[in-house]
């Protein structure tokens, strides 16, 4: 199974133990039950007819056998591809279908015509079929064999015109799906190939997505709203609602044995900025996040959400807001969104599973537009939230403070302070419309702010949006993104559109193409369309 990071020392995993030698694998597996999802495959359906006689049916499985073969050795899929007998009939091509859907380890078909496959014989089955859905445009040969081509070879290898005979019955019926063009040895092929399955692990693990709300939206804010019955129709999310007491209950009732290891642990772990504070104070408070990170942790566990989401505003009777708790239940692969953001909450965990298992991940979190830096030619924005960024996006050194908190009327909270990693990423805003969802996909440059930030106690990241900050501030604004967003070092704006179309939502891309001109347009085109 997937795990989210690479292991550390000094675990912030292990729960009521002693540090010892086994932390790490403590930690790794901790981390791995937080991610679990089933040992997901992918079925490789290869599309043919009889006209052709048992020789070369023959070629065509030994060709399949053997694609699939070199893409499972490739190195470069996440997920295990099965090779699935050639289709040649319309009860054939039902039954794998229909097969696939029931199959709960199945995680979506991948689709080739190797010879000419008449495309009726396809349309109940594709009618019926309810998962991720690729078309794998390629053939088995790489170049033309010009010595020895004839027309028995034509016959055999005519994935040039089968696959426009599939691609025209799927277009037809209006059927969502992947193409990918090329040669399936190709290393760019198989890169396609292996985000297209991350993408769609994100379709399918959506309607298992479970939220727990504590507390209600911050009042009058608008961005945080949502349809949550349209949601679950659209995307098969769960959103429930607790009384933030339900949680104090489990706060409350974890042994002080528990909390004092993990409290060790953290200062094994993080370095220490007490800031002249009172030690055995500052403890005091550190210890109050360490007993909600557990409290959390098993609320979540025991009644199976994946996502959580707080609000300042409702606390009752929690000491603290939970700041440095929720930041590690994140990094654990929670999602979470802020002042009652599900929508939010719901992407951070879908946007975890995706990336889960990528080897030197650099992390996903929920970020907020904060402040600007608008001097020329440094334009950037200031990505935070009052204390609950992941860890897993930091670089460098991370650190524990505890600050005042000026909203929320409770103690001091202890929260994770870093500066975040650079690099290309992506920040994702999931609108509701009123009559629809919107999903807002911004490709952005992660950069280091040119001077320490020493009185800032938070986690943050500073990115300039493409093109520019002004056209990309302007296209976002026009758009309607909210102010939270699910941000991701890992994930690609292809990976997000394709998830959106999937799910059957308009998406609106900014990155180094977009022009306002052509943007308003697309906007008043998906009025139409959507």
């Amino acid at each position: 199974m997937p795990v989210i990071n690479d292991c550390r020392s000094g675990s912030p995993f292990q729960i009521g133990r002693e540090v010892n030698h086994d932390v790490c694998a403590a930690e790794a597996a901790e981390r791995e039950e937080s991610m679990q999802t089933k040992n997901y495959k992918f079925w490789f359906c290869t599309g043919s007819q009889d006209l052709y006689g048992d020789e070369c049916l023959k070629k065509v499985a030994e060709h399949s056998a053997k694609i699939v073969e070199g893409l499972n050795a490739s190195g470069k899929l996440p997920f295990e591809v099965v090779c699935k007998p050639t289709l040649i009939s319309q009860a054939s091509i039902r039954k794998t279908f229909n097969d696939a859907n029931n199959d709960e380890d199945c995680a979506g078909v991948i689709t080739w015509m190797h010879t000419f496959s008449p495309a009726k014989m396809w349309i109940l089955g594709l009618k019926e079929f309810k998962k991720p859905l690729c078309h794998l445009h390629t053939q088995f040969n790489e170049e033309l064999p010009y010595d020895t081509i004839d027309m028995d070879f034509m016959n055999e290898n005519q994935s040039a015109h089968g696959d426009r005979e599939y691609g025209h019955i799927v277009s037809r019926m209006g059927i969502e799906r992947k193409i990918i063009v090329g040669h399936w040895a190709s290393e760019r092929v198989q890169d396609q190939l292996g985000s297209w399955m991350r993408t769609a692990l994100g379709v399918i693990e959506s309607s298992h997505v479970r939220v727990c709300r504590f507390g209600d939206n911050m009042n009058n804010v608008a961005v945080t709203e949502g349809d949550k019955v349209e949601a679950q129709i659209k995307f098969g999310w769960e959103i429930d609602h607790y009384c933030v007491n339900d949680l104090v209950e489990y706060v409350n009732a974890v042994p002080q044995g528990d909390v004092d290891a993990l409290v060790e642990e953290y200062y094994s772990k993080y370095k220490i900025i007490d800031e002249g504070r009172d030690l055995d104070e500052f403890r005091k408070h550190v210890a109050v996040q360490a007993k909600q990170e557990i409290g959390i942790e098993k609320f979540l566990t025991e009644n199976d959400y994946h996502a959580v989401v707080t609000h300042f505003g409702m606390l009752g009777g929690l000491q603290q807001l939970p700041g440095l708790s929720i930041q590690r239940l994140m990094e654990k692969g929670y999602g979470f969104g802020a002042e009652g953001d599900w929508k939010v909450a719901a992407m951070v965990r879908l946007m975890k599973l995706m990336t889960a298992d990528i080897k030197d991940a650099k992390g996903t979190s929920m970020m907020e537009d904060y402040t600007y830096n608008l001097v020329p030619g440094k334009e950037g924005i200031l990505q935070a939230h009052m204390l609950e960024v992941c860890p897993s996006v930091a670089e460098g050194e991370i650190g524990i403070k505890v600050c005042p908190l000026s909203m929320g009327n409770r103690e001091d909270p202890a929260r994770l302070v870093f500066t975040s990693k650079t690099g290309p990423a992506i920040a994702c805003s999931l609108v509701d419309l009123g009559t629809r969802f919107r999903l807002l996909i911004n490709a952005v440059d992660c950069k280091k702010v040119e001077k320490p930030m020493p009185k800032l106690p938070v986690g943050t990241a500073f990115w300039t949006p493409q093109p520019n900050m002004e056209i990309g501030a302007t296209a976002w604004i026009l758009a309607g993104g909210a102010h939270h967003t699910a941000f991701s070092y890992d994930l690609t704006v292809e990976q997000m559109e394709d998830w959106a179309a999937a799910m059957g939502i308009e998406s609106v891309v900014i990155d180094k193409n977009t022009n306002i001109r052509d943007f308003k347009k697309e906007l008043r085109w998906n009025m139409a369309a959507f």
